[in-house]
């Protein structure tokens, strides 16, 4: 049954004062059912998505329990990214401006001098990613032994970053009777255990949300191959009526990449992601919002918590590997009842991806057909001509009208000169020429080809009635394949090292495709992978780039 109100949830009259002067009446779901049990020091694991009120939900029982007196943080809440700390410990100020409680938001790409004299000075409620957090509790600055409220804020957000080592370095460093709070979209198998083994019987609050794609969204696919993705982007560019876009890309040097290249083309666009320092990416986002910048090309973490209204577009310039990222990632536009498009760009091997989001979703994505060259020629024919009837219709043209007439006294053409003056105006299409897009390539993935090649031996090999000895040995483990060069790095299993971190890090750092990648051995202490000779140079280029969960790893030719 639904609260409604907040005084009915438990909580002091001075916040419910304040959250009416905020223009908060009535609580969400996931308040109305968190913030009783975490008043009365119960630990909850809230499974709810973003935008639910789940930082409402954790801060208010923070503020309430506050004790007097102690000059030592009483809360922690540890975030995956600056953009959502910087969230939260604003949200907490503007819930308790009146009652003096210090709060104070720790992450990269601050001083650490400013947030060393904060924490001596004394604080009530820490903010943090789990990075700083970890130096700081290094330094001896950040002491946990008087706290009281740990929260997990989107954990499974932490997870899939690769935190989950500072965060149970993190929880080994806190009271054992602390109360635990864990928020998060979803509930992994890693996040199960984590709830297992440093929660006391939490209680269990699952907020279902109805509708996970808002019906104002047009959702429309393209399939398209991968080296052609850039140029079907440059078209919809030309044909959608864009007013401001986000542009979803895998990696942080992909957001670069396609950034400049769209520059470089007339479309003005910037990157966000995890490489900017913090004063960078503020104004990167300030000039966004205010209209000064239309293209926005980020990552998912980088955008996480980016909430700008009036975004016409979304594109996914390469899917993402979650449905429930996809609902996020869509979920900016359409917003406050305006409609909105969401473009997603997939390769025939990922159609498999675009399954599982409708099933997530149960909603059918609309396939689309790429425009072509004729159909951008026609609508900048279109365009023209629509600016040429404006300035027709205004008339207000004397100046250029005199100079016209000269020409014409002078025994030109006034047809001639009208043709002149229309090429003029268009001259600025000459910057952008139409790319080619080439044939649709075969859906089939290296591995599914590799399947079919083996069934063909295989074939081969039944109606081979031949000496055996005279058969091609089977490829042992650690052995190269033909035309790539094997490499090896020293983690492995016992780091928990997974095959798509393997080709990430690479594909990532050498700017290669990670079609480029080969077979993946994973030994207990190191790891054996293929690369195709033609890119070894660029993989050895990098060697000072690698990092694997944050670990500097050297990348060497197997011997």
């Amino acid at each position: 049954m639904t609260t409604q109100n907040f005084s009915d949830l438990g909580l002091h009259q001075e916040l419910v004062e304040g959250l009416t002067a905020l223009g908060f009446s009535e609580p969400t779901a996931i308040q109305s059912a968190a913030i009783p049990k975490l008043i009365a020091g119960q630990d909850v694991i809230g499974q709810a998505q973003t935008g639910t009120g789940k930082t409402a939900a954790f801060s208010l029982p923070i503020l309430q329990n506050l004790e007097d007196g102690l000059n030592a943080p009483q809360a922690l809440i540890v975030s995956p990214t600056r953009e959502l700390a910087s969230q939260v410990a604003q949200a907490i100020y503007s819930y308790s401006e009146t009652l003096g409680v210090r709060v104070l938001p720790v992450y990269g790409g601050q001083s650490y001098d400013r947030q060393i004299r904060r924490l001596k000075k004394g604080v009530d409620i820490v903010v943090g990613t789990p990075g700083r957090l970890i130096d700081l509790m290094n330094r001896g600055v950040l002491k946990l032994g008087e706290l009281k409220t740990l929260v997990l804020d989107e954990a499974d957000e932490m997870l899939s970053m690769g935190f989950v080592e500072d965060i149970e370095a993190i929880l080994a460093n806190t009271p054992e009777d602390r109360q635990t709070a864990l928020f998060s979209a979803t509930m992994p198998k890693e996040i199960r255990r984590l709830a297992t083994q440093y929660m006391r019987d939490p209680e269990t609050i699952t907020i279902e949300t109805k509708q996970l794609t808002v019906a104002s969204i047009d959702q429309r696919y393209y399939l398209v191959n991968e080296k052609d993705k850039l140029a079907a982007l440059t078209r919809f560019f030309e044909v959608e009526e864009i007013t401001r876009a986000i542009i979803f890309a895998r990696t942080r040097i992909g957001t670069d990449q396609l950034a400049n290249e769209l520059s470089l083309r007339g479309f003005t666009a910037e990157a966000l992601n995890g490489d900017l320092a913090q004063d960078a990416r503020e104004r990167v986002l300030n000039r966004f919002r205010q209209n000064k910048l239309k293209i926005l090309v980020a990552t998912d973490v980088a955008a996480r918590g980016l909430d700008v209204d009036d975004i016409s577009h979304v594109f996914n310039f390469d899917l993402p590997t979650d449905a429930e990222v996809y609902v996020h990632r869509i979920g900016r536009t359409g917003r406050a009842g305006k409609s909105g498009v969401a473009i997603s760009l997939a390769t025939p091997k990922e159609q498999y991806r675009l399954q599982r989001i409708e099933r997530y979703t149960k909603q059918k994505l609309s396939k689309g057909t790429i425009p072509t060259a004729e159909e951008i020629k026609t609508y900048r024919d279109e365009k023209l001509l629509a600016d040429f009837e404006v300035w027709l219709n205004r008339g207000r043209c004397k100046h250029e009208r005199e100079i016209i007439e000269r020409y014409v006294e002078e025994g030109h053409d006034p047809i001639q000169l009208a043709a002149i003056a229309l090429k003029v105006m268009r001259s600025g299409e000459k910057q952008r020429p139409i790319e080619e897009i080439g044939p649709l390539k075969s859906g089939k993935g290296r591995a599914e080809r590799r399947r079919e090649d083996r069934r063909k031996q295989r074939g081969n090999e039944s109606r081979d009635r031949g000496d055996r000895s005279e058969r091609k040995p089977r490829r042992q483990r650690g052995e190269k394949e033909e035309g790539m060069v094997r490499l090896k790095i020293d983690v492995g299993r016992k780091e928990g090292i997974r095959p798509g971190e393997i080709v990430g890090m690479v594909a990532s750092m050498a700017n290669i495709p990670g079609s480029a990648i080969g077979r993946i051995d994973i030994e207990n202490d190191h790891t054996f992978f293929d690369v195709r000779e033609e890119h070894l140079g660029k993989v050895m280029d990098q060697q000072s780039r690698y990092r694997v969960r944050r670990q500097k790893v050297a990348v060497e030719v197997a011997k």
